[in-house]
């Protein structure tokens, strides 16, 4: 009974998966004498949500930018006006800052990574299937802005944020943003240190101020918009709340945006084009089927209906990592194409080695069902060992921590997410899917 819910779990998982991994348009062209039909069926997107959590995909393949084209930028930050202590926090924010004017710019997917050459402060920006360049880098290269502002007179309870209007107070007058711990609560706050104009600036706004919001925006959009409790006279300031440690980080690395303001110039432009992405595309996908027919093939003739049902299970797996890709969403590169493929090889490496040990008890004189249980629990050890080194191998490369003495590649991290991923699904296939399939069809005869 058990065997036949996995078997129900296997068949509407692959029936969700191939729903998925379709495109998301398909052409549907037929004709016969004065009959014709050519209509496109259009798979519905995903949206989905249950009270705060929301699922939003458009089912599609995000491509990397060497394979829907695009450019990679390299700007070089100048630090020389941001003290040593303050550069890595510089840049930093100089990093969130930009991943927002890229994500308001309509760039889906951008990588966006910072670099330290010597005692040079770098951002790498690749932008995807992005076609006004230009325009692209100019919006990049700005520096932040940051202004203070309060409520127009006479706006009412129910004012927006396009009720607010300047103070005078800028980035320019604030040092320094930093997330600092309540001493009574131990709730995380952002803490903000004005220079000594700043403080007076601040000290006249807080002033009339009292009870009423004072709103800090970035680039014209607004950040926070925290309530006055008394006149700061310090020139320092506590923004308190429900946060939680990272969404006061996030706030402070956005203040420090405006704070620290780095100028950044453009050293570097690779532009690729789209023809090759779709050329290597092509290859690879070519590569792929070739590679996936021969180990079916492979898979069909040694092991004989074993084989087949190894192979059901191999399609299972292709359809499942197809449809993960769409829902995280991964971002394909080509090398990430290349992991997949390599994956494909892999994820028959459990049965083989299942289908081993089955004929090794078979040959010891074990009947069929025995040894079919026996050929899973002693192939196991391998199959762990084997995955486990792998997976180790796939987390050096992604380099999750941004350590500075691993890679920070964007290609090989994509080739380390879609090998790491396929072994994990392999496992699964290999352990679960093929085990129910033998348990429920096989009835084959396996050669001693």
């Amino acid at each position: 009974m058990r065997n036949r819910r996995l078997l129900w779990f296997i068949i509407i998982l692959a029936l969700v998966s191939f729903y998925v991994s379709l495109p998301g348009k398909i052409p549907v062209k037929f004709s016969f004498r004065n009959f014709k039909i050519d209509e496109e069926i259009k798979r519905p997107s995903l949206d989905w949500s249950l009270g705060q959590f929301s699922l939003k995909r458009d089912l599609e393949i995000k491509k990397g930018i060497d394979l829907a084209g695009g450019t990679h930028l390299v700007f070089q930050a100048d630090m020389k006006d941001v003290e040593a202590e303050n550069r890595q926090a510089a840049i930093e924010a100089a990093q969130d800052n930009i991943e927002k004017r890229v994500n308001l710019f309509g760039v889906t997917e951008p990588v966006i990574q910072t670099s330290k050459v010597g005692d040079d402060y770098r951002l790498i920006v690749e932008l995807a299937g992005i076609e006004d360049i230009q325009t692209a880098v100019d919006l990049i290269g700005q520096t932040a802005q940051l202004d203070f502002r309060e409520l127009e007179a006479g706006a009412t309870e129910a004012a927006t944020f396009l009720d607010f209007k300047p103070t005078g107070l800028t980035g320019r007058d604030l040092s320094k943003s930093e997330v600092k711990f309540d001493q009574n609560t131990g709730q995380p706050t952002v803490g903000l240190i004005f220079s000594q104009e700043g403080g007076e600036k601040f000290s006249e706004i807080t002033g009339r101020n009292i009870g009423k919001p004072v709103a800090i925006f970035l680039d014209e959009l607004p950040v926070t918009a925290p309530t006055v409790q008394e006149k700061i006279t310090t020139g320092e300031a506590i923004i308190s709340g429900q946060f939680t440690v990272e969404e006061a980080k996030q706030l402070s690395i956005q203040l420090n945006a405006g704070a620290l303001p780095v100028p950044i110039r453009l050293i570097e432009q690779r532009n690729i084009g789209a023809t090759l992405g779709a050329d290597s595309v092509q290859k690879s996908v070519y590569a792929g089927l070739i590679g996936l027919l021969m180990v079916i093939v492979f898979m069909a003739l040694y092991y004989g209906k074993l084989g087949l049902l190894a192979d059901l299970a191999l399609i299972v797996y292709g359809l499942v990592t197809m449809m993960l890709y769409k829902l995280i969403p991964v971002t394909l590169t080509l090398p990430g194409v290349a992991g997949f493929i390599l994956s494909v090889g892999m994820a028959v490496d459990a049965n083989i080695l299942i289908f081993e040990r089955m004929k090794e008890e078979l040959r010891d004189g074990k009947s069929r069902a025995v040894a079919m249980e026996l050929g899973f629990g002693r192939a196991w050890d391998s199959i762990r060992d084997a995955n486990v080194a792998t997976l180790i191998t796939c987390f050096i490369l992604f380099n999750p921590f941004n350590w500075s003495f691993l890679n920070s590649s964007g290609m090989v991290r994509g080739f380390a997410l879609t090998l790491g991923l396929g072994v994990i699904l392999s496992l699964f296939t290999g352990i679960v899917v093929t085990r129910t399939l033998l348990r429920v069809f096989s009835k084959a005869e396996v050669k001693k």
